[in-house]
């Protein structure tokens, strides 16, 4: 019988293994046919999340020059580089466009096309628009995958499980609020992918409380505005008189980081510097372990501060008081915080152009306002300043600090499970809106159809309505009678909606403390309790401890998931080649 390799999931972590199954198996299959069976409800290429059936309003949040599908020199694999093109070269885009999610689903689609055409002959491809419910099979023998609607499981000597972003239980908190909703009349949306959420229910006019100020915010914010007729006219929003009212908060209390609006000139800071592979195989040798604060944080807040110290002294010499050798052998030799600090000190003048990761994490701790109306000024004001910065070019030290993100990230994937701050940290710094976006923001503040909460934002059940209050400005408290929660489900094996994870789980594969699949960081094979292996099943995705800050990247920076792709095809090219041989020898 000819190999079978199914993977479950056809978004874009799915393309991108299938590119380099076609890219590696030149080199490593031996079997004279392999059929690969796709599973997944919605169309290959882009899956749920990048389907091309969704709002044209919906924006990437990367510039279109900026998003990749295919590896350079840069990705450290062991298989061949393909190259092709970024999303503006594929679409003739201008590099600095925001594309909508549709575009680049055609762009998934047309990427996951020409994987198919390179594919060796021999080699079959099938999908099935169905759900996976479940996967068994013996450690050492053939695997079962069961689908919805079907009484025979596909046969597989391998499964890959490519799954992006999964639908979850409430937890206990969401379920109260839920139950709460239910008894008094309310809305309560829970977290989601905004695109298919239900907004109906948010009535015209009326308040909602939004908690959460990421990505699924924005969502929001577009779905509900231009989403309902309304239109901007300059830094003017004309309003269709259908929104509501949203008052947003968070743990933060402010949006996303824009993304920066310039483009890189000059010497790239070179990384990894002070937490590269040698570091992170440290690390792991380590008999007890490691902990993420006490020996993972102090090299990645190293790492960043000369990731943004190398920009600065290169590309802006001027606001600096000692020549770049001099502080980079410093730098390297300071002992702890408090001789690195007095370094910076000494050596950069103004406090604007040091690196403060603490106060970045926490731009509103300890600030207080006396009105709500004096903190939606106050707000504004950061805002515009946040946009100001992210475009402004004598900034770019910021830049390098994105590169230097990047590059940690890299690192941290190698280490599996670090807790679920960092990759929220990452998301705020790195991965937030356009800048247009945030400008939007502003209108629709300054239109009173948007209002600011403030940090740590608390939301309590209560008299009928829900209530939100925050420590920025003390005494304050609105109601409604809508909340929504502007957030992805977290992704965790226990609450996962999905059976297959759920059943997974009941068969022994491991889980973090957090609740995410344990994988080996080498080639992403699912571990069971006692840290083994599974030999026939892996697994890639944000529901792993090994997951990546996204299924593409930014050309030139590594792609750590490329990476992990590579490494995933090639050990099941591998295995399903041996065993091609051993059947061939019965």
């Amino acid at each position: 019988m000819r190999p079978q390799l199914v993977i479950v999931g056809a978004g874009p972590r799915a393309t991108g293994l299938l590119e380099r199954i076609a890219a590696n198996a030149p080199e490593l299959y031996t079997g004279s046919g392999l059929d690969i069976h796709l599973v997944d409800p919605h169309p290959p290429g882009g899956g749920r999340i990048w389907r091309q059936a969704q709002s044209p309003l919906l924006w990437m949040n990367s510039h279109a020059e900026d998003v990749t599908m295919f590896t350079d020199e840069t990705v450290t694999m062991d298989g061949p580089v393909r190259t092709g093109p970024t999303l503006h070269e594929w679409a003739a885009l201008d590099g600095g466009t925001f594309a909508d999610r549709q575009l680049q689903g055609r762009y998934l689609r047309w990427v996951y096309e020409q994987a198919l055409a390179d594919l060796p002959p021999g080699v079959t491809v099938r999908h099935h628009p169905r759900r996976a419910l479940r996967v068994s099979g013996p450690r050492e023998g053939r695997q079962q995958v069961w689908l919805e609607g079907r009484s025979r499981p596909l046969l597989a000597d391998l499964v890959v499980l490519a799954l992006g972003h999964l639908d979850a239980e409430p937890d206990d908190e969401q379920a109260a609020l839920a139950a709460y909703a239910r008894e008094h009349g309310l809305v309560h949306l829970p977290p989601d992918f905004t695109a298919d959420s239900d907004l109906s229910p948010l009535r015209p006019g009326e308040p909602v409380l939004v908690r959460g100020f990421g990505l699924a915010f924005v969502d929001l914010m577009v779905l509900l505005t231009e989403g309902r007729g309304g239109r901007y006219e300059g830094e003017v929003y004309l309003p269709s008189g259908r929104e509501p009212v949203l008052h947003v908060g968070s743990r933060r209390g402010v949006p996303y980081h824009s993304k920066i609006g310039y483009d890189w000139t000059g010497d790239r800071p070179p990384l990894p510097r002070f937490f590269g592979p040698a570091e992170a195989k440290a690390l792991l040798a380590r008999p007890d372990g490691f902990d993420f604060r006490r020996d993972v944080w102090p090299l990645v807040e190293k790492e960043l501060g000369y990731a943004h110290y190398h920009r600065l002294f290169t590309a802006h010499a001027e606001r600096t008081a000692m020549a770049w050798t001099d502080f980079e052998q410093r730098y390297a030799a300071a002992a702890g915080p408090a001789e690195t600090l007095a370094l910076v000190t000494a050596a950069v003048p103004d406090p604007a152009d040091r690196l403060d990761l603490t106060a970045l994490d926490h731009p509103l701790a300890g600030v207080r306002y006396t009105s709500h109306e004096d903190f939606q000024d106050g707000l504004r004001a950061y805002v515009e300043g946040d946009l100001k910065r992210r475009h402004d070019p004598s900034h770019s030290a910021d830049l390098g600090v994105f590169l230097g993100l990047l590059s940690v990230y890299g690192q941290l994937v190698r280490l599996g499970n670090t807790g679920p701050w960092w990759h929220g940290f990452f998301s705020y710094l790195a991965s937030g809106p356009p800048g247009p976006r945030l400008r939007q923001m502003l209108a629709l503040s300054r239109a009173g159809l948007l209002k600011f909460v403030g940090a740590g934002m608390t939301v309590t059940a209560e008299d009928g309505v829900f209530r939100a209050t925050s420590p920025t400005v003390p005494g304050f408290s609105v109601e409604a009678r809508a909340l929504v929660e502007a957030r992805l489900p977290e992704p965790t094996l226990g609450r996962a909606r999905d059976s297959l994870l759920r059943e997974l789980h009941a068969d022994g594969a491991a889980e973090t403390p957090e609740g995410l699949l344990r994988v080996d960081p080498g080639d992403g094979r699912i571990l069971d309790g006692a840290g083994r292996p599974h030999p026939r099943r892996f697994a890639l995705g944000p529901y792993t401890d090994a997951r990546t800050p996204g299924a593409f990247t930014r050309p030139r920076t590594g792609g750590a998931a490329f990476r992990q792709n590579d490494a995933t095809a090639r050990a099941a090219l591998a295995f399903l080649s041996a065993s091609h041989v051993k059947e061939l020898a019965r």
